[in-house]
This record gives C-alpha cells, sequence and structure tokens, in this order.
C-alpha cells in the first residue's frame, strides 16, 4: 500500500507472521479503490481460556476520500475462527465486496429501479 497500513494486537502478543498476511491481504484492496486513504486493522484474541482453542476476531476500518468501511469478523459459535487465516480471509472478502459496492455506485453502475405509479 502506498499510505501506511496501522495493525493493533489486543489480548495477544504482536506476531510477524500475522502482519505479513495482512499487509499481503490489504495490498490487494488497491486494486478495487485506488485512493484509499486509511487503513486500521484490529487483531483481538478476545477469550484466552477454551476448551477447544482461541478464536479470533478481526476488525477492518477503510477510509476513502467519499466513504468509510467498517468491517467486523467476531468469534462464532462454531470455532472456524480457530484458525486465523479463515477469519483474514473472511474480512478482507467482506471489506473488498464493500470497496466493489461503492465503487460500482460512485461509476453509476447500479441499476435502479423506477418506481410504479399509483394512479
Amino acid at each position: 500500500m502506498k499510505l501506511p497500513l496501522q495493525i493493533t494486537f489486543r489480548g495477544m502478543a504482536p506476531s510477524a507472521a500475522i502482519e505479513d498476511a495482512v499487509h499481503e491481504r490489504a495490498a490487494r484492496l488497491e486494486r478495487f479503490h485506488p485512493r484509499i486513504t486509511r487503513c486500521h486493522v484490529t487483531i483481538d484474541l478476545p477469550h484466552r481460556r477454551h476448551a477447544q482453542g482461541n478464536l479470533f476476531a478481526v476488525r477492518i476500518d477503510i477510509t476513502t476520500p467519499a466513504r468509510e468501511i467498517a468491517v467486523t469478523r467476531d468469534p462464532s459459535g462454531d470455532h472456524t475462527h480457530e484458525d486465523f487465516e479463515v477469519v483474514l480471509r473472511d474480512a478482507f472478502n467482506a471489506a473488498t465486496r464493500q470497496l466493489e459496492d461503492h465503487v460500482r455506485r460512485r461509476r453509476g453502475d447500479v441499476k435502479t429501479h423506477e418506481v410504479p405509479s399509483t394512479e
């Protein structure tokens, strides 16, 4: 990314492997919107003592000149968020979809339906 990416760790020690994975995913976002002014990723390990494993939570805050986008992936009950790669993939996929939708709306590519008259 052209602008610095901010990564915050909560409830866990910073990890170089996690930072590299986040940098890789964040760099891909510029393909969908070239004017991202800020990207802040928060990685949280809210509950440290589980019988089966730790569940990660990821929050991505993206700022563009016209809009702010926030994506949150909280731990779920089905334990799919034990694997950090799965949580990170899901969060960045959701952010990508929101950026694509925003760009489509700005370009006018979104089809609008006329409201039928009731007369």
